[in-house]
């Protein structure tokens, strides 16, 4: 077996939850995704994805979540007069 040297890093709590339930779908282990990750990065000589400033607001993004999460965003209308007087304001 391989010599191993171990990482102690600092995550935000919910960031490793859900971190950890997105890799298990996946079927990987977050040790195993740090080591993919860090093979990546010598691979490609830096980091193995472009790193920039998110295109979206904030309302979005809650909004992004809050949809992810189950929340219900959605509005009735009696019909399509109602809808397009609404969307106007």
């Amino acid at each position: 077996m391989a010599k191993t040297d171990t990482l102690h890093i600092r995550v935000e709590p919910t960031v490793k939850k859900k971190a950890e339930e997105t890799l298990n779908e996946l079927g990987m282990s977050i040790t195993e995704a740090i080591n993919v990750f860090l093979n990546q990065v010598i691979l490609n000589d830096g980091i193995p994805f472009e790193i920039k400033k998110p295109r979206l607001n904030k309302e979005t993004i809650q909004a992004l979540e809050d949809t992810r999460n189950g929340k219900n965003l959605s509005k009735t209308f009696e019909n399509a007069d109602e809808m397009f007087k609404k969307l106007d304001k």
